[in-house]
């Protein structure tokens, strides 16, 4: 599985759950790191799809995508022990660990694989 298919639907996530922390609760800090984050995932997903279409890989796309869901994990994740809430410190904290491992896994795999060109 390639990295773009996994971070461009997370960034979407994280950016709708932005967006919707601020049209429930008037949260313009939901709002900021939600959308924030959101677009400079979607991007690195963009950047290694579009990498990936020239047959290449693109390692600062992909170690920008880890750092964004390691600090996820982190911030998250001390949320969730300050206010045992799982929505939304708990999930996205759950979702940003397990997209960090998957980051790592890619990382310590050489990236996304190339298809043999078909001659």
């Amino acid at each position: 599985m390639h990295d773009f298919c996994f971070t461009i639907p997370y960034g979407l996530v994280l950016l709708g759950g932005g967006v919707f922390g601020y049209i429930k609760k008037g949260s313009t800090a939901s709002l900021a790191g939600g959308v924030g984050i959101g677009l400079v995932l979607i991007l690195a997903g963009y950047l290694s799809l579009e990498a990936f279409k020239k047959r290449k890989n693109s390692y600062p796309a992909l170690i920008l995508e880890t750092v964004c869901a390691a600090a996820l994990t982190w911030v998250m994740g001390q949320r969730y022990m300050q206010t045992s809430k799982i929505m939304p410190a708990g999930v996205v904290a759950g979702i940003s660990a397990l997209m960090t491992a998957f980051y790592v896994y890619k990382i310590a795999t050489g990236g996304n694989h190339i298809p043999a060109k078909a001659d």
